[in-house]
């Protein structure tokens, strides 16, 4: 494990080169956001938006370098049985608990993490990522469902101080890629005993062992993280305060805030775009985001509860006619949708699955290249003649059921400037191909903050623009937001796909891939099917990919941890504040740079 350390601290050396003159010894970066948090209670959020802030005051067993390598954390090694089914972890010792006055509460200990066990796996808590859990650690789902009620019996224990063993129900070979997520962070008992149901209502009711503290929270008008100095990697926090400004209209307004100074990060919106590539002193302030793991799709829902004057009961009819969702399937052009993010190269970003491509290799082959996902990866789906002769055929089938034009309720973020421009185009697009008369498109402005719980868990939608991120190294990762326990679009209340157990054939697809842990290419293919099942169907529309478009920004990408699932990603520790934003041609450099790199340094770590 030293070994992969030290290689891996030579060559962000290396990365960091050329801007090391470029580093900026003013230690505050600032933000505006306009999303508020709903809790910092990061045992039962299962929101990016929440447990982003989290992951800079908790600290997880293990991290990642920036190349997606794992190193030590809270734990300094780990090991797994020979049955891989008992991991054991020790933890790193005199590693403090403080309040937010930092005030030293207790020491962190095995403990900690299966306190945050019970809670989680206690339903009246309703965490959200419960089913993470349960899904993969020793009678876990049992002890949740109530069937045991020994917690001795789950696979969690504290074997002494130091020393944490996770036993599992089944041997998971992507587990450790699944502990820097929310559902395995630590949780001092006695404190959670202490301030009860109050845990997470504000920044004085969580403790802090990671990077910085929530020295100020004020909602709907600022919060600021301070550096912990008590931290235990504390030389390798560079940014001593992150303030963040609460505005409503921060996306419209944080590329001005950041040419005045008055911000470090500002997302340039392609409705300003080109103003800045050909403003020579503006060009040089931006550069290209990298594109994420993040999956965005839009989502027909099968369960709508939006008000009546949307007429859910014909939504409902609507959308179970599978001539009725390929209509709108092949007639969204997601080529004149990604333009509103990313109008020079659109095409980068669009994505034909839900799995992303080089998220998992099998044997030099790209997961989404097998099987029948294999026959969709590469194709456009946007086909005008399909869509109109299935718009014919639904018509057909739905005359005296349905009532037509069908609306269809489509919310969006306000607070997302691209969001709200993207909802105008689909709108017209969609209308002017398919016409007033099959379809009548509402869009619906939704304030950021509980957008999520207000708007697509509550079922107030009937196409929705979604995304899900992996919370581990394997393609189930992405199957969770479409079963039963899901809150997107619940597609398992779609008509004519139940068996006589009451299963979904994506169901039992899913449980039969879930099911198959020795043969990883079997797995992989049975995943494959699903994915491929769960689009050719037309429960969703796969769009894109998250990240991409253009920033101005005071932070270099690659000095960080980068990984595409847990929290590691959202860490601001490694981070230096540059004197001057990276500009697009070092960004290129650097990128190019970082993929030799990482080559090298991940041949080096298997």
């Amino acid at each position: 494990m030293k070994k992969i350390i030290v290689l891996t601290l030579i060559i962000v050396i290396i990365l960091s080169g050329c801007a090391n003159t470029n580093v900026n010894n003013t230690s505050e970066y600032r933000s505006v956001y306009s999303g508020e948090l709903t809790t910092l209670n990061y045992l039962v959020t299962s929101s990016t938006n929440e447990f982003g802030v989290v992951a800079n005051l908790v600290d997880t067993l293990i991290d990642y370098d920036s190349y997606v390598v794992p190193k030590p954390g809270l734990s300094t090694e780990w090991s797994v049985s020979d049955d891989n089914l008992v991991w054991t972890f020790k933890l790193r010792e005199g590693v403090k608990w403080y309040t937010h006055d930092l005030e030293e509460y207790g020491e962190v200990t095995a403990q900690d993490f299966v306190d945050s066990m019970k809670y989680i796996l206690n339903p009246a808590n309703e965490s959200r990522t419960a089913n993470i859990v349960y899904g993969v650690l020793k009678n876990a789902e049992s002890f949740y469902n109530g069937d045991i009620r020994d917690f001795e019996e789950v696979g969690v224990k504290a074997r002494d101080k130091y020393t944490l063993e996770y036993t599992l129900e089944k041997p998971v070979p992507y587990f450790l890629s699944m502990i820097t997520y929310v559902s395995f962070f630590p949780v001092n008992g006695e404190f959670l005993k202490e301030v009860g149901e109050g845990f997470g209502t504000d920044n004085t009711q969580i403790l802090y062992n990671g990077a910085y503290t929530l020295e100020v929270y004020e909602p709907q008008n600022r919060r600021v993280l301070a550096k912990n100095p008590n931290y235990w990697d504390k030389d390798n926090v560079h940014i001593e305060r992150l303030v963040a400004i609460y505005n409503n209209e921060a996306a419209t307004l944080a590329p001005e805030l950041f040419i005045r100074g008055e911000i470090d990060t500002a997302t340039i919106p392609s409705i300003i775009l080109e103003e800045w590539m050909s403003d020579s002193s503006k060009a040089k302030l931006i550069r290209p985001n990298r594109t994420l793991y993040y999956s965005y799709f839009y989502a027909f829902n099968f369960d709508p509860f939006f008000p009546e004057e949307y007429e859910p009961d014909n939504w409902r009819i609507a959308v179970n006619n599978l001539n009725f969702r390929k209509a709108i399937f092949h007639g969204l052009d997601r080529k004149a949708a990604m333009i509103t993010a990313e109008p020079y190269d659109p095409e980068k970003r669009i994505h034909n699955t839900i799995t992303p491509k080089d998220f998992v290799d099998l044997n030099g082959s790209d997961y989404t290249e097998l099987g029948s996902l294999g026959e969709i990866v590469n194709i456009d789906t946007f086909n005008k003649t399909k869509a109109l002769e299935y718009k014919e055929k639904a018509m057909e089938e739905l005359k005296g059921v349905a009532t037509f034009p069908v609306k269809v309720l489509m919310p969006y973020n306000t607070g997302l400037t691209e969001w709200a421009n993207r909802a105008q185009v689909i709108e017209q697009q969609l209308e002017n191909l398919l016409g007033r008369d099959f379809i009548d498109i509402i869009i619906d402005g939704k304030p950021p903050t509980g957008f999520l719980q207000d708007v697509r868990r509550a079922g107030q939608f009937a196409l929705l623009e979604c995304n899900w991120g992996p919370d581990y190294a394997d393609p189930e990762t992405y199957t969770d937001p479409f079963i039963p326990s899901g809150t997107f679009n619940k597609p398992h209340f779609a008509k004519g796909y139940t068996d006589n157990n009451g299963k979904t054939k994506y169901e039992n697809m899913i449980e039969e891939a879930k099911a198959e842990l020795v043969n990883i290419e079997k797995r992989l293919h049975l995943f494959a099917e699903a994915e491929a099942f769960l689009i050719n169907e037309a429960f969703i529309i796969p769009y894109g990919v998250g990240g991409g478009g253009y920033i101005a920004s005071r932070l270099n990408p690659f000095e960080s941890a980068y990984s595409p699932f847990g929290v590691s990603s959202e860490r601001y520790k490694g981070h230096h504040l540059l004197k001057e934003p990276m500009d697009i041609d070092t960004f290129n450099e650097l990128m190019e740079i970082w993929k030799v790199k990482r080559a090298e340094v991940l041949k080096g770590a298997k």
